[in-house]
């Protein structure tokens, strides 16, 4: 019988099994990598395997969490119906009343508190053509102001500082293609071996190439043992950093005198501003070696062509946009932009982080990268979109910002999609003591996270399998993700979603819309003549063309590879340059006999984000399947920490409970902590909520921490 039994299965399956395959990319980070799923049913169960295809961004390399995401997309924990909370607990209902209830509770609060009480809080997530909507659905769905975005917490920084900086923000001037041709990079507080492993590649073949490479980092991590010279900063002091390099480099007279007197503003006033710093003082501020300044220093001057790429470690601080705006000024002082193989590049973190801020999820932004307070740009959007000008509303305020008016009473109602604010914002403790005390609350997720728990009402979405739209990955490349596989269950893509509530409403004359590729076509006319101009980019050339970098203005445009080669899209087409003091305007958290020593956060290769996501895939999470506190072995020794023990780490603000891990590679005077776990290893609950002044982002990367060994009560 078992002899039997072996020869129907061996049979079964060499003549029928099912094979499906989906095109698709990955939904993780930003260099939303191409691949195929392909599904082979064989007798009663499913075999996935997953390739890597061509594209012009990561050729065909996958990364680790790339080949394990479709782990949960396909798990057993997915929302897949509408659920409302019920005296405290949640019941499936049907979609027609989940919409009735959305609508009654919508209209109620606005009809009571003013149309300003309802807010949206989006995702750096979800395609572009679902950011176009969403920015769309508050102010002329709901007519709110309050409309902000998880991408607020990453890229805001970077972004802020090239606008002011150039007139424009795209990921990189230049392409990743580059790379490996340029003669010296610096790599400003970016991990890039295990945020963007699939990256990785371009600076090898620099390297292989003779290009130098310099690392900023408090720590020692792959991407830095990767580079000639590490430069390993004091959290929080980049900033004077980049003005010492810049002094080496003005002293070592390095700069590029014809193209400042042509090309740039300001470089007077901050030559100026240099001569009167100390390096010395700047090393010991830093706590870089006085002789890895000027060596570095030395190096980008001297070479002919160079790139400088920054992240969350220089980005998300009080001073993020200072910071930025300081290493830019070295590449002004150079020449570095414009040309070929030198330039800027902002490694975005989330999928569609660039993409996501382009057509009006930020408080402040339009479709296009247009202004929501410049008349003209508010007259033509409101043209697109058939309603008045004036009935369009104003500038609200920052993600975090809006939580401090939900706390305040302003905001009664929420409408969140694709976000995990209780884990992603500072001070955690009280992002969850605000949202509890809004009136209403709707959120669109997948599962259930740590914030979905706190909705009155939860609406299921569709995954990266199923939802077909474009994404801009970190190039400013736009490309497009196929999406075939079915919705499970009743669930429904997040431009769906938003229609049927803008229905229901009594505004879905303005969201007709039957696929993805109505939208798109919709936001290129609305993002035409703006500074991220989509207008001549299609589907059909996406499918052809694997991707166009944008500004391109017409269909028959090929897309722009490379920045500034004619001038900066400033009104007198030169750039600025600006006097970056090494103390910033909002004090930094320092460290106390208290609180002694720095904490700063980060990413790990297996996780992403607030790990909803990769926390449901066994691969990955078998990876990491805790979180763990990074300290210098004497750091340890001096409070008593064993390696491997449980360890508490307190704030200000609150306190958390993570597994020692030993390490040489970081300073002894600061501490690391993932950002990727829940409760009691939220990290963000330690962060405090002081904001950079321009662009608002929090100061994730440098808080006091005092630690010692867990002891259970």
């Amino acid at each position: 019988m078992t002899e039997l039994l072996l020869k129907y299965f061996r049979t079964q399956q060499k003549v029928s099994p099912k094979e499906k395959r989906y095109d698709t990319q990955c939904p993780f980070c930003s260099m939303q990598c191409k691949m195929q799923l392909v599904e082979e049913s064989i007798v009663s169960r499913k075999k996935y395997t997953v390739i890597g295809r061509d594209n012009p961004t990561s050729e065909g390399r996958l990364c680790i969490k790339g080949l394990n995401a479709h782990q949960h997309a396909m798990h057993h924990s997915r929302i897949k119906y509408p659920l409302k909370k019920v005296n405290g607990k949640f019941v499936q209902i049907s979609w027609q009343e989940a919409l009735d209830c959305i609508k009654d509770n919508f209209i109620s609060i606005q009809k009571e508190y003013g149309k300003n009480a309802l807010s949206v809080y989006g995702s750096a997530s979800i395609t572009n053509e679902e950011a176009y909507l969403l920015g769309k659905f508050a102010r002329v769905a709901l007519e709110t102001k309050y409309i902000d975005y998880n991408g607020r917490l990453c890229m805001s920084a970077a972004a802020t500082a090239a606008n002011q900086t150039f007139g424009m923000d795209r990921g990189l001037t230049n392409s990743l293609a580059e790379i490996p041709y340029t003669r010296v990079i610096i790599l400003a507080g970016t991990n890039l071996a295990e945020c963007q492993p699939t990256i990785i590649p371009y600076f090898e073949k620099a390297k292989e190439n003779g290009a130098y490479i310099i690392a900023i980092d408090p720590r020692e991590t792959a991407t830095t043992k990767l580079a000639d010279l590490h430069l390993k900063g004091r959290p929080g002091t980049d900033a004077a950093l980049a003005n010492g390099l810049l002094k080496v480099i003005l002293e070592e007279n390095l700069i590029d005198e014809a193209f400042i007197e042509k090309q740039v503003n300001g470089f007077a006033e901050v030559k100026e501003y240099i001569s009167t710093l100390d390096l010395k003082e700047i090393a010991e501020l830093t706590g870089v070696p006085l002789e890895d300044i000027q060596k570095a220093g030395v190096k980008f001057g001297k070479e002919e062509s160079g790139m400088i790429l920054t992240a969350r470690g220089i980005e998300q601080q009080t001073d993020g946009t200072a910071a930025v705006r300081n290493f830019l000024n070295i590449l002004l002082a150079t020449g570095k932009i414009g040309k070929p193989y030198s330039g800027y590049g902002a490694i975005t973190g989330q999928g569609n982080g660039q993409g996501a801020r382009e057509h009006g999820q930020k408080a402040d932004q339009l479709p296009g990268y247009r202004s929501i307070e410049n008349e003209e740009h508010r007259s033509f959007i409101a043209n697109i979109w058939g309603v008045e000008e004036k009935e369009l509303p104003r500038k609200g305020v920052s993600a975090f910002e809006m939580f401090e008016k939900t706390d305040e009473g302003e905001i009664k109602g929420m409408f969140l999609m694709c976000s995990n604010p209780v884990m992603s914002n500072p001070d955690a403790n009280f992002i969850k003591r605000a949202l509890g005390k809004l009136k209403f609350f709707v959120v669109v997720d997948m599962f259930m996270s740590e914030t979905a728990k706190m909705a009155d009402i939860i609406l299921p979405t569709s995954s990266y399998l199923e939802d077909e739209g474009t994404m801009t990955n970190l190039e400013g490349r736009v490309i497009l993700r196929e999406a075939s596989k079915s919705c499970p269950g009743n669930v429904k893509h997040d431009w769906q979603i938003i229609c049927e509530i803008a229905d229901v409403l009594g505004k879905g004359a303005h969201f007709s819309y039957e696929k993805a590729e109505d939208i798109f076509n919709e936001l290129r006319k609305a993002s035409k003549g703006g500074i991220a101009d989509y207008s001549g980019i299609t589907y059909d050339r996406l499918r052809r063309e694997g991707g166009i970098l944008w500004p391109c203005p017409e269909e028959g445009h090929p897309g722009t590879v490379r920045l500034f080669e004619e001038g900066f899209a400033t009104e007198d087409g030169k750039a600025k340059m600006t006097i970056v003091k090494n103390k910033p305007v909002v004090p930094k958290e320092k460290v106390s006999i208290e609180y002694p020593l720095y904490l700063t956060t980060g990413r790990v290769m297996s996780q992403y984000l607030t790990g909803v996501q990769t926390r449901k895939s066994a691969s990955l999470s078998a990876r990491n399947f805790e979180s763990y506190i990074e300290i210098h072995p004497k750091t340890a020794q001096a409070y008593n920490i064993l390696d491997n023990q449980l360890v508490k780490v307190e704030s200000k603000r609150g306190q958390i409970v993570v597994r020692s891990k030993w390490s040489e590679s970081i300073r002894q005077d600061t501490v690391f902590v993932p950002i990727h776990w829940s409760g009691s290893q939220n990290v963000n609950k330690l962060v405090g909520g002081e904001l950079d002044p321009s662009c608002r982002m929090p100061g994730f990367k440098v808080s006091a921490v005092k630690v010692q060994p867990f002891k259970a009560e």
